[in-house]
């Protein structure tokens, strides 16, 4: 049942990185165009796809959005480069034009949609990505790991140790983090603050990672 499900999800996400292609292909007029808005296009929908499944890391909804509004700008660069070259199009065309707009508009529309969607639904704190972890230097290791969410955040806590006995304030100056620092969880959609530090109240070093709710 899972895998029948990523499998639908996969097929969707191909067909929305497709979309602006298929219309471009029917609003085309000249093999010039054609080809160098196509092949952006194409290298567009490479790299959604390439984030849809984690080959990179980017946070999926925000890269939606931008693929949506980035690809109909395009297209509309190249739409007007080649009405400027060839003047209006013929009838044949102008039915074309009409359908591919009409499918760039509902593209817009399912995106804007879930966008709003995606961000009344991150307005609350969740538990911070397994990617939020900062990478260890060379010499430390993660001892113990817990994870739980408590007032107004959710956070990630990784008692830190050494693989060639290092003292407690070596592991410290190591992990080189004087002070906590905090950046938005997205780039465009999620304002949540993405926080990273260091304590060691209790003689332990632990590393922590915590994502507040946007309101808190």
């Amino acid at each position: 049942m899972r895998g029948t499900h990523r499998m639908w999800v996969a097929a969707l996400g191909l067909l929305f990185a497709a979309v602006p292609l298929i219309a471009w292909w029917r609003l085309a007029r000249t093999p010039l165009m054609r080809s160098v808005v196509g092949s952006a296009l194409l290298a567009g929908a490479g790299l959604l796809v390439a984030v849809q499944h984690g080959w990179v890391g980017a946070p999926r909804a925000d890269s939606h959005l931008v693929h949506a509004v980035g690809a109909t700008l395009v297209i509309t660069c190249g739409a007007a480069w080649e009405r400027h070259q060839e003047g209006p199009g013929p009838e044949p065309w102008t039915h074309r034009r009409n359908g591919a707009i009409g499918l760039l508009g509902t593209l817009l529309a399912i995106t804007f949609c879930g966008s709003l969607l995606y961000t009344l639904m991150m307005s609350e704190a969740s538990l911070p990505s397994a990617r939020a972890v900062p990478a260890l230097p060379s010499g430390l290791k993660v001892v113990s790991h817990s994870s739980s969410c408590g007032s107004g955040n959710c956070y990630r806590l990784l008692e830190i140790g050494s693989t060639t006995g290092l003292s407690r304030d070596e592991i410290i100056s190591r992990l080189d983090r004087p002070q906590e620092t905090c950046r938005p969880n997205g780039w465009l959609l999620d304002r949540r603050d993405l926080c990273i530090g260091v304590d060691d109240s209790d003689g332990r070093v632990r590393l922590y990672v915590t994502l507040s709710g946007l309101l808190d």
